[in-house]
């Protein structure tokens, strides 16, 4: 069992020990040998057994068995034998299992091989509930049994009315059941599915909540009860995915520069994209990860009016993401100047649907305009080859000024409209505020760290309702309570501060993006006094504020110079969608490898790294590493060719996810100074990677 410290063998045992484990080996032997010359005799299958009585966990065993098996049975049908015997092959099969099951009652072969026997319909699954109950007997929580019994009441079709109530009478014998509350879960889920006035969604919420606060209550500090809770608290928010925010945003007026510079306009920073190819990228941001996003669910009208390709802007390669891009492009032939309006219609057609399966069915339009603006080929040169500082000198009065905080508010969709507001039944903010008061009932006698997580959780959603315009009820939330929670678990439940620091920063940045005034706080306006000639940047500034996870990026999509710089971050997952990007800072971080940059390879505008000062190459082993392709799995395709990009003092090995980051980006400046990885050789290999870099660690390099 878990925890349990192991006993040195005394020389008696050692020997027993020995002795059994060479039987194995024969056993096995044997075994193997009757498998790969497909015999299956009696005494082959004899011998079968004895090794998976002995050793359930043969995996190879069982197979063999079911090739065994399945060749008697086909002889069995072509002699034309009746049922009885059959039935007789298969009942040794049982046989064989339930013996296996009582040496190791958790094997999963075991069971697998058990339900395969069942599946051929020639066994008594009236037999199977009373074995069950047997071994439930011994361990009323096994999963494995749990799992079966879900398999065995689907063969029978016992009803799940039937079903539910056999959990609630092993929840009342012990409610710290995990396996029971789970399958509880399921049930529910299958009876909501199917509707019905018993079965309506509020009302099974209702009871439920009220069902598993007994066990809250009875025990705090059991976490079964609370694990079943968090699904009923993800059952009340279930709803269907919404359109958040995009970019260009609703409403705005986009100046596509060719070269940077907007002439008349600099003094001013309004809403503009440089891009020599006249194209710019759209951003569609969904309140949940979703699939289907494509040129048939999505409509945009425009000069080109061709089809478009919509890819998923998610670190994994799932097919859902929150955020999703195509390019707009406006061919040579469009006047300069002249405003081109662009329509957006977001779920025009059926097929955008969540992870969970949920539709979005609620179609809403974006508008802007684009305007194309001179080239100024003087200017372009000026400036791509300026070296951006992040001194604080750089870096101008707040942006408070009515112009900029107009802008900023053009740039943020940061409330949802009447249009694409979610349909959240209203008694789900009441269902979640009965919680909230019950959960603070009970920390007000114990000091549960799960149910100050939980409590955390509920306040959180209710915020969540709050800003899809449901009425509050008069129930007090304030994020300043939630972080105060999250700084307590920190404290309480040391082992496991990484996930209270994640959830901490996904709530601080929340915070920070909830409204135009927070978020004003973290904008500063770059621009050198030394270089005129730049185009002001608005600059993001989450500095120093501890985080450890990004977040509320869908308030950040219009970012384009963004300092998080002295936080903890170990991975930058949620970047990818900030597709402006030109400068960013990261560094004094806890980064430790390149593999945790991969986000990176999706900002094909950024121009300005700054990584210095992390652990990058300091730790000998880096399971992150990993996350990504290697070379040395030929996963990566034709388009290897390190070799020319190194000499011999750089090992393949080494390098590779360096390789595979930076190969992809178009840098002109780059920071890595502190970092256990980077030296002379290290830095050769970087320039020869990329020959656009013209700053690297603070020194011109071209």
């Amino acid at each position: 069992m878990h925890g349990r410290p192991r006993k040195a063998l005394t020389e008696e045992e050692h020997g027993a020990s020995s002795l059994k484990a060479a039987k194995l080996r024969d056993l096995q032997s044997q075994v193997l040998h009757f498998h790969h010359n497909k015999i299956y005799t009696e005494e082959a299958i004899e011998i079968s057994a004895k090794l998976l009585e002995s050793n359930p966990e043969h995996y190879t065993g069982w197979n063999y068995r079911k090739l065994a098996v399945q060749y008697r049975l086909d002889r069995r049908s072509e002699d034309g034998v009746d049922s009885e015997s059959i039935q007789s092959i298969l009942d040794e099969e049982l046989r064989v299992v339930e013996n296996a099951l009582k040496k190791n009652f958790k094997s999963y072969g075991a069971w697998h091989h058990r339900k395969w026997v069942l599946s051929k319909g020639h066994s008594s699954t009236d037999w199977e509930l009373r074995l069950l109950g047997k071994f439930q007997k011994l361990d009323s929580r096994n999963f494995h049994a749990w799992n079966y019994r879900r398999f065995i009441t689907a063969l029978k079709k016992i009803p799940d009315e039937e079903e539910l109530q056999y959990t609630t009478d092993m929840i009342y014998d012990n409610f710290s059941n995990y396996s029971a509350w789970h399958n509880r879960s399921v049930l529910l889920s299958n009876l909501m599915e199917k509707g019905g006035k018993r079965y309506d969604k509020e009302n099974v919420l209702g009871e439920e909540y009220e069902f598993v606060r007994n066990a809250l209550f009875t025990d705090p500090d059991d976490q079964s009860g609370w694990f079943y809770h968090l699904w009923l608290l993800d059952q009340t928010l279930k709803q269907e995915p919404v359109f958040l925010s995009s970019w260009p945003p609703n409403g705005s007026n986009l100046y596509l520069s060719l070269d940077g510079r907007l002439k008349g306009q600099q003094s001013l920073p309004i809403l503009h994209f440089q891009s020599k190819a006249r194209k710019f990228p759209l951003v569609l941001y969904f309140s949940e990860a979703v699939e289907g996003v494509s040129s048939s669910t999505v409509t945009v009208e425009y000069h080109d009016g061709d089809s478009l390709l919509w890819t998923p802007l998610s670190a994994n390669n799932f097919g859902f993401s929150q955020a999703w891009l195509t390019y707009l492009k406006f061919p040579d032939e469009v006047p300069s100047s002249e405003a081109r309006p662009v329509k957006v219609t977001i779920a025009h057609f059926p097929g955008i649907t969540s992870s969970r399966g949920m539709p979005c069915s609620q179609s809403c339009h974006i508008s802007f305009s684009v305007c194309v603006t001179s080239d100024d080929q003087e200017h372009t040169e000026v400036q791509s080859s300026h070296r951006i500082s992040w001194k604080e000198e750089n870096f101008k009065a707040r942006a408070t000024q009515s112009i900029e905080a107009n802008l900023l508010h053009s740039f943020s969709k940061l409330e949802i409209t009447k249009e694409n507001k979610p349909s959240t039944p209203k008694w789900s903010m009441e269902i979640i505020s009965t919680e909230i008061a019950h959960c603070r009932e009970l920390l007000s006698t114990t000091n549960c760290k799960i149910g100050k997580l939980t409590l955390a959780r509920l306040l959180m959603a209710h915020k969540t309702l709050t800003s899809y315009g449901i009425p509050d009820d008069g129930t007090e939330v304030h994020y300043e309570d939630i972080l105060a929670l999250y700084q307590d678990l920190m404290k309480m439940d040391p082992a496991h501060i990484c996930f209270y620091e994640d959830d901490y920063s996904l709530v601080l940045l929340k915070q920070l993006t909830s409204n135009i005034e927070s978020l004003l706080k973290h904008c500063d306006r770059y621009q050198e006094s030394s270089s005129p000639s730049t185009n002001p940047y608005l600059c993001v500034r989450l500095n120093g504020l501890s985080l450890s996870r990004i977040g509320s990026t869908e308030h950040l999509l219009w970012v384009q110079m963004l300092d998080l710089s002295h936080n903890k971050l170990r991975s930058i997952e949620g970047l990818e969608t900030l597709q402006l990007l030109s400068c960013l800072k990261l560094s004094h971080n806890r980064l430790c490898s390149f593999t945790s940059l991969e986000p990176l390879k999706k900002l094909k505008y950024l121009e300005v790294l700054d990584i210095s000062h992390n652990e990058i190459g300091a730790h000998s082993i880096d399971t992150r590493r990993y996350l990504c392709s290697s070379p040395l799995t030929h996963a990566v395709g034709s388009d290897w060719y390190f070799q020319k990009f190194v000499d011999g003092d750089v090992k393949l090995n080494d390098h590779w996810d360096a390789y595979l980051l930076f190969k992809d980006l178009n840098l002109i400046q780059l920071e890595m100074i502190g970092n256990a990885v980077v030296d002379e050789r290290f830095k050769a290999f970087l320039l020869k990677l990329m020959p656009e870099l013209k700053w690297l660690d603070g020194e011109k390099c071209r």
